[in-house]
């Protein structure tokens, strides 16, 4: 259901935002979107043309380089276009009205976005549509919570300091609850323990091991399963390493949530295990795994390893 729900949401900002289906582009993953900013800030909309760009105040400047003023925003520096309708990828803010942009100043000096669908999480009564792991996996967030776990995202990209405090008390308050179940009366649990497992990735924080564990075992939830598997990339220990694997082995578990665990193996360059990879390589799924959504979303084409290719190309590295 929340599998559904939460691509539901990302496509529906996405159609806002780019109406020529046949203009395609990868939308990159927001550990990209993140290192590859140069500011990360929260501005007011002023206006917002299809082809001249956004007009922005900005309010506050959170991280990066310092922005103050009024602001266009009209490029973008991550664009890997699949194919166009003839049309160029255009920019549709749709309601918004305040946002959060990781910016990049461009040649012209104006400012650039990510893509037409990611580097901006809009603010609606002290609620932010956030992105912590891929703008197709969106979660809704309160205020307070987005800009201090966020703040430390990016400063943390950028080689600056962080407020490690804030960090350790949120993960391990958020996470010392059960696996939050995928329904209304869960959904805002859910929400707060994706936060805080997607900021131990983005961290690579490595304290709270035991509080990660359930949430990799958590079989009916396999969002939990993607985040767990990537919050474990801080913890380059042997039991960390069978704890995958066993993920790996696991026949219940989505194809989506093993491309994310075989990736934190490949992290740690687990020269040992190449044996029982090798072995779980023969047998992986070779099928498809995406982020579902809308055939007419134009970042249709983004895709992720099949399980196997993953594995694969592990195993040669090793």
């Amino acid at each position: 259901m929340f599998y559904r729900l939460i691509f539901l949401i990302a496509a529906f900002v996405a159609a806002s935002f780019c109406p020529a289906a046949a203009t395609t582009w990868d939308e990159p993953w927001h550990s990209q979107v993140v290192k590859a900013a140069d500011s990360f800030i929260m501005a007011k909309i002023g206006a917002s043309d299809e082809h001249k760009g956004i007009t922005a105040t900005v309010i506050q400047t959170l991280g990066g380089a310092p922005i103050t003023g009024k602001i266009q925003i009209n490029d973008f520096y991550l664009l890997n276009m699949c194919s166009s309708s003839g049309h160029g990828p255009e920019l549709h803010m749709g309601d918004a009205d305040t946002c959060y942009f990781f910016l990049k100043k461009n040649a012209a000096g104006t400012y650039s976005l990510p893509t037409p669908t990611t580097g901006f999480a809009p603010l609606s009564h002290k609620t932010v549509m956030a992105t912590y792991r891929h703008s197709y996996h969106q979660a809704m967030v309160p205020q307070a919570v987005y800009e201090a776990t966020m703040t430390a995202i990016f400063l943390h990209a950028h080689g600056q300091p962080y407020d490690s405090d804030y960090i350790a008390k949120y993960v391990s308050t958020t996470l010392a609850l059960p696996p939050a179940t995928i329904d209304k009366a869960g959904m805002t649990t859910f929400f707060q323990q994706h936060v805080a497992l997607e900021t131990m990735y983005h961290l690579g924080w490595n304290a709270n091991y035991e509080l990660v564990l359930p949430f990799l075992r958590d079989t009916k939830n396999f969002h939990a399963q993607i985040s767990a598997a990537r919050a474990l990339t801080g913890f380059n220990t042997p039991d960390a390493r069978q704890q995958l694997l066993t993920l790996l082995r696991s026949k219940e578990t989505d194809g989506f949530a093993k491309t994310m665990a075989v990736w934190t193996l490949a992290s740690f360059q687990p020269k040992e295990l190449k044996p029982e990879l090798e072995q779980l390589a023969r047998s992986a799924s070779a099928g498809k795994d995406g982020f579902g959504g809308n055939i007419m979303d134009p970042r249709v084409c983004t895709r992720i390893p099949t399980v196997k290719e993953a594995l694969l190309k592990l195993v040669a590295s090793l």
